[in-house]
């Protein structure tokens, strides 16, 4: 039986060549498709997962996505900070600004602020100086790519 099923399979090429193209392609696509899914996950908790040092992260309960800035009001940081347990507690700012190049072009850039009593959300490496430095007059910090570009 196992004969005849092998002969039927394999007797027309034509057929055999699109079943073997089929399957291979039909793999490519299930192991491609999860890895863009996963990719595009981990962009989308990226920067929480960058800043990394708080452990637990409260926002408004109106807030979509992570790009959404909605700001915790100040009587529910007042809530946050009267838990018992909470060590610190303190508003992040994110958002996007539009700065002009020497060239006259104009690149949106993320800006966020951090607390400037701990530093709590600057970067754990950094290349060049301190983060300590922000504590300066006009401190900024950008990363690897904005520096290059």
């Amino acid at each position: 039986m196992n004969h005849i099923a092998l002969k039927m399979l394999m007797g027309d090429k034509g057929k055999y060549f699109g079943i073997v193209m089929g399957l291979t392609f039909a793999s490519l696509i299930m192991t491609q498709q999860p890895a863009i899914f996963l990719g595009l996950m981990s962009r989308s908790y990226s920067f929480i997962s960058d800043v990394g040092l708080p452990d637990i992260w409260v926002m408004d309960s109106k807030v979509q996505f992570i790009d959404d800035i909605k700001p915790l009001q100040d009587t529910e940081l007042y809530r946050v900070r009267g838990i018992s347990g909470v060590e610190w507690a303190m508003p992040m700012y994110k958002g996007l600004l539009k700065a002009r190049l020497t060239d006259g072009t104009f690149q949106t850039c993320n800006v966020v602020g951090l607390d400037d009593a701990t530093l709590i959300g600057g970067p754990p490496l950094m290349l060049e100086g301190k983060l300590e430095d922000l504590r300066r007059s006009d401190g900024v910090i950008v990363d690897i790519d904005g520096a290059r570009d």
